[in-house]
């Protein structure tokens, strides 16, 4: 049996570099990102949300924490609910 947490670092983790994956697909090429992102939702135009600013370190750290953090909290509750459920102590 893990400690709830060690799930929770390991979606956290997951989450960073899936993340950063993308991200780093995007800013190499933001077009076919967002045709991929309209196609994905069924033809809605993202292409309207594009920021008219460049992607940069800035725009990345702050999504990168909050994901990091929340998978984290996310992944450390659900090991500790399914213990529970399961009837591990």
């Amino acid at each position: 049996m893990n400690a709830p947490w060690k799930t929770g670092i390991s979606l956290a983790l997951t989450m960073a570099i899936s993340y950063t994956i993308c991200a780093l697909l995007y800013a190499l090429w933001p077009a076919q990102g967002i045709a991929f992102l309209s196609a994905l939702f069924h033809g809605l135009d993202f292409g309207r949300l594009q920021a008219a600013q460049d992607y940069g370190a800035a725009t990345f750290v702050g999504p990168l924490l909050v994901l990091s953090l929340w998978g984290a909290v996310v992944g450390t509750l659900f090991a500790w609910l399914s213990d529970k459920i399961h009837g591990r102590p």
